[in-house]
């Protein structure tokens, strides 16, 4: 989880969501990824998919060893549930729980949609991933209200000049 927590943080120096994945493979990272759908304005940009699709060019198809692994800073989305299941993802880890309860990750991991299951781990490193992710939103939102501000205040000044 740790250099999924790496990767969500080279995310964030680019302005990104900070949410990191890494694959593992007989106990080595042998792909990560990292939000960019803001850098790609690509919806596909999570860092499930990002890390996913690597390792895929790396082993050479879409179907990915037996014994691969998921790490990723939040929960999964049904996309990247699916993209996991379809991967032949045998394991995933998630730190963070999806708050708005939007992910359905237990229930799509316990589908049977495939010949395939993936076992489901979530709260690995939570506060440390969570916190990231907080973190991102806090500083945002104050951006954006500073940025309200001074618009406001630029079209006060604006206004009383035209008097």
């Amino acid at each position: 989880m740790c250099a999924a927590i790496k990767a969500a943080k080279r995310g964030l120096t680019e302005g990104e969501v900070p949410i990191g994945a890494v694959v593992v493979y007989e106990d080595k990272v042998v792909a990560c990824g990292y939000n960019r759908r803001a850098k790609l304005q690509l919806a596909s940009a999570h860092a499930e998919m990002m890390a996913i699709d690597k390792a895929c060019k790396k082993f050479g198809s879409w179907r990915l060893p037996e014994g691969c692994e998921l790490y990723v800073t939040l929960e999964p989305c049904p996309m990247c549930m699916g993209a996991s299941l379809n991967a032949r993802v045998d394991k995933i880890y998630f730190g963070a729980y999806e708050q708005k309860g939007r992910s359905l990750t237990a229930a799509l991991a316990e589908a049977n949609l495939l010949n395939h299951k993936t076992e489901v781990v979530g709260g690995v490193l939570q506060d440390e991933c969570s916190q990231l992710l907080s973190g991102f939103f806090i500083s945002m939102r104050q951006k954006q209200k500073e940025e309200k501000e001074r618009q406001k205040a630029e079209s006060e000044n604006f206004t009383q000049k035209d008097i």
